[in-house]
């Protein structure tokens, strides 16, 4: 009886153990049994409640092998699980799939590289398998920190470790891919996983960018670009960012920027830009301003590291925003700004604290240098990323821009300037105006109106006032590119006399009716600065010449009729007060302005094609040459020219005539009769926001107050009265000069253009209310106390007291 029942347990066995036990041959080398796949295939097909159990047997059998070490039983299991993988695709697969995934966690466990391998090329094939129904309780935890492990390989051997590397990153790609489409999988973008994930795809990059950094071959393109640890952890990051979501974005992201910051990759910040550049181009473009944001966020959380570790951080920035810029990236474009002009105020804080404190001049140096290249990355993000921006956009930054900058006598909300005193407000300036000329370098407005609009014309000609020739130059190249419309300022680059103004071909167009209103309103404003711009005694040969493109310009793209004249009359006013000299400039800027006079009367001379105003232009210009060379641009900015000690006033075939001037004009298309009138510029209120001194400043009014119990001496202080205030104003001279003057103001009245007359009578009168405020200031006080009352005697002060019956009140004060 015993050995019967022994001999029966075979055939008593269930039949999917059996149809298992027949798949494995007697020789592992043999490889496995086809024939008895197919029948276990088809019964696994047949019968699918089985295949939990075919499953589990399978498992069984193959975890001892693996701890027999019978390896090639192992590969002829995992080969068999495969099949039925791919040849069940019923609800009954899911209990199946918990043993197959049970028996891939073994093999992954195992110290054998070609086991890992052989588990991952499994979990490669099932992550292919689109399955019926999402899983609600399968978890790739172990998954995730298991091929992320086998990612960062240190085995002795290169190839091996090649291998275990690949392996790894084909099992994080096969993870993804099985999560990232399964929406009860959103687990995968928890930071638990992303902060593993992440890095493991980022190390392998880097392996191959120091590689090509040290000179190393590349792998070759092809085949063996799957078996490349860089060219699939690649793939495999740009796979998951472009399957992220709107919510995910952020926890995709930063991983990236912890692992730059572990790795000190911010300097040199070759790979971050690379890694940026991947993110920017595989995303979403509606998320794009996601990406921005961790960017400028991780910039303020490291507003305290070395300059370096900062400038590489914008420098990210920079190629992020470059790519953003020519999608919509809706409010981000402020946030930007904002954070970028904070940094950029904190970089000019950080440069002028250490050249206080520093002790050592090296030291201080380098700093410096390095807050440059903080402050250079700064100015040129901002202005790529304006210059990318649609117009309507720019337009707004423009102003955003121009509201930072700090302006003397105006409130600088955004910017305070009083701790870096004028050194530090000066670089300020002189930065975001910098970043102003690349945002507006490019932009082509359909109006002047729409380009110059009133609030920004204002703060940047207040800025062209400043006693400061860098910062006159960079508002004269703002100013170009906004006038410049149709690519002329190349053509007119250097101040010169040019022979013939057709051979540049200039491109123009007739100027519209809103330029024309634009001149109207603010035409005097252009002269005015172009006008006081020439007087400073810091001006160089640039300034000069971006003087005279500046002229051109105006000339081409908003001078009608009425213009020129201005122009012209702007010109000799020009000439006469390089002439008359009540200024006391240098010899040089007096000759410099007569240069530049020369160079554009002769520019629109040709531009309005009148021969005898070009003749007569002509002939100064030979007469010069001949007598007076120091008088032309060609001459007189050389770096060695004999400058004269004065200039000779009584040869008028040297200068400019504004009676033959009107006479070549003389027509219907101009009126002439306002070239006899002088050009006047007005006196605003910018004069006092740019730290100039104003007309009124110039003048002292002094005001004796003496005691009231002195009354011998009260009597002979002069009495303020209406004529007295008209003397301070209208200063008389001679009966010859007033009568001269009052014919001059007639005629003015009757022949300048109203706008004119208006900006000279705004002036007077601001001039007139200056005045009273200073004298009212001056003149009332307290009332006088019986306490005591403060007198100025010869200079000091003095305090005495009077009685309540002695004091003298003003009329006024009396009821």
């Amino acid at each position: 009886m015993p050995a019967g029942v022994c001999g029966c347990c075979g055939p008593l066995r269930p039949r999917y153990k059996r149809l298992v036990d027949n798949i494995f041959p007697e020789d592992p080398k043999d490889g496995l049994v086809k024939s008895d796949m197919e029948k276990l295939t088809f019964y696994a097909v047949s019968a699918p409640e089985k295949l939990d159990r075919i499953g589990a047997y399978l498992a069984e059998r193959l975890s001892r092998d693996v701890v027999r070490h019978r390896y090639g039983y192992v590969f002829i299991a995992m080969e068999a699980l495969d099949q039925l993988l791919m040849a069940c695709h019923s609800q009954s697969i899911k209990p199946f799939v918990e043993s197959f995934l049970h028996m891939v966690a073994k093999l992954l466990e195992s110290r054998e590289p070609d086991l890992q391998v052989l588990g991952t090329n499994s979990f490669v094939k099932f992550a292919n398998i689109e399955e019926d129904t999402p899983s609600y309780h399968r978890r790739y935890d172990f998954f995730v920190s298991q091929f992320s492990a086998m990612c960062h390989s240190t085995h002795e051997d290169p190839e091996t470790r090649t291998k275990i590397r690949v392996a790894g990153i084909k099992g994080l790609q096969g993870v993804v891919r099985k999560t990232v489409n399964d929406e009860l999988q959103a687990i995968i973008w928890e930071p638990q996983h992303m902060d593993k994930l992440i890095p493991s795809m980022l190390f392998n990059m880097q392996e191959a960018e120091d590689s090509d950094r040290a000179g190393l071959p590349t792998t070759p393109s092809g085949r063996e670009r799957d078996e490349n640890p860089a060219t699939l952890a690649e793939s495999c990051f740009r796979e998951l960012l472009g399957r992220a979501a709107y919510g995910n974005m952020n926890n995709a992201v930063r991983p990236v920027l912890v692992h730059l910051d572990n790795h000190h990759l911010w300097d040199p910040n070759e790979f971050a830009v690379s890694c940026f550049k991947i993110i920017m181009y595989s995303i979403q473009a509606q998320h794009s301003h996601h990406v921005i944001q961790q960017v400028l966020s991780h910039l303020d959380a490291h507003n305290k590291d070395t300059p370096r570790v900062r400038a590489g951080i914008v420098q990210v920035l920079l190629e992020t925003v470059a790519i953003a810029a020519k999608g919509s990236i809706g409010p981000t474009v402020l946030e930007v700004f904002n954070t970028l002009l904070k940094h950029l105020r904190m970089s000019v804080d950080f440069e002028l604290g250490d050249r206080r404190n520093s002790a050592s001049s090296v030291s201080t140096n380098s700093r410096e240098s390095e807050e440059r290249i903080v402050q250079n990355a700064i100015i040129q993000t901002i202005g790529f990323f304006g210059g990318n921006l649609p117009d309507y956009q720019r337009a707004e930054v423009m102003m955003f821009i121009m509201g930072k900058v700090p302006v003397y006598g105006t409130p600088c909300h955004t910017l305070d300037t009083a701790q870096i005193g004028d050194l530090g407000t000066k670089r300020i300036q002189v930065m975001l105006l910098r970043s102003l000329i690349m945002v507006t370098s490019g932009y082509k407005a359909k109006t002047i109106a729409a380009a110059l609009p009133a609030p920004f014309l204002d703060p940047l000609f207040s800025i062209s006032l400043m006693e400061d020739s860098e910062l006159r130059q960079l508002v004269l190249e703002i100013l170009h590119n906004l006038i410049d419309r149709h690519d002329n300022r190349a053509k007119l680059r250097g101040i010169r006399i040019i022979p013939d103004v057709s051979a540049l071909k200039i491109k123009r167009e007739k100027i519209s009716k809103q330029d024309v209103s634009f001149m109207k309103k603010h035409g005097q404003q252009l002269y005015r600065h172009i006008y006081l711009g020439c007087k400073e005694e810091d001006n160089v040969h640039k300034n000069f010449e971006l003087l005279f493109t500046a002229l051109a310009l105006i000339t081409i793209e908003l001078a009608n009729e009425e213009v020129v004249i201005d122009l012209i009359r702007l010109a000799i006013a020009l000439q006469d007060m390089a002439l008359v000299n009540e200024e006391n400039l240098s010899m040089f800027i007096r000759c410099g302005t007569m240069a530049l006079v020369a160079a554009y009367l002769n520019f629109i001379s040709q531009m309005i094609a009148n021969p005898p105003f070009c003749q007569h232009v002509s002939k100064v210009i030979e007469m010069r040459n001949l007598e007076a060379p120091y008088l032309l641009p060609e001459h007189i900015f050389r770096e060695k020219c004999t400058i004269p000690k004065s200039l000779d006033k009584e040869n008028k075939s040297l200068f400019f005539l504004t009676n033959e001037i009107a006479e070549s004009l003389a027509g219907p298309s101009y009126s002439v009769d306002r070239l006899s009138v002088p050009y006047v510029p007005q006196v605003t209120d910018e004069d006092r926001l740019s730290r100039r001194k104003s007309i009124v400043d110039t003048i002292s009014i002094q005001v004796d107050i003496l005691s009231s119990h002195q009354p011998d001496k009260s009597q002979k202080t002069e009495e303020i009265t209406f004529e007295t205030l008209k003397k301070a104003i209208d200063t008389t001279g001679l009966e010859e000069q007033e009568k001269e003057k009052r014919r001059q103001v007639i005629e003015k009245f009757q022949k300048a253009p109203f706008e004119e007359i208006a900006a000279h009578c705004e002036s007077k009168a601001n001039l007139l209310h200056d005045r009273l405020a200073q004298i009212f200031e001056l003149t009332i006080r307290p009332p006088p106390s019986p306490s005591g009352a403060v007198t100025v005697s010869a200079g000091h002060a003095q305090y005495q007291s009077v009685p309540v019956y002695e004091m003298k009140f003003p009329d006024l004060c009396v009821y």
